[in-house]
């Protein structure tokens, strides 16, 4: 009895290929609000809220002006 191809690699071991990145907009909106950044524009209420999440969750935060 033939077995198909996917059977065969998992019998000998072989691993899958990965998946392609998803670049769908869902996921690079998720990929860009678990990396923070400093703001570029906004209110003064906006920076206010970015100058104390970053005080309060330093290691969340890519501020790309305190790495220069």
């Amino acid at each position: 009895m033939p077995i198909s191809p996917t059977e065969f690699l998992k019998k000998y071991g072989f691993e899958e290929e990965e998946e392609e990145r998803d670049h769908s907009l869902r996921h690079n909106a998720m990929e860009h609000a678990r990396r923070l950044k400093r703001p570029h524009a906004g209110t003064p209420h906006d920076w206010e809220e970015w100058e104390r999440y970053k005080k309060e969750h330093p290691d969340e935060v890519d501020d790309e002006e305190e790495q220069s």
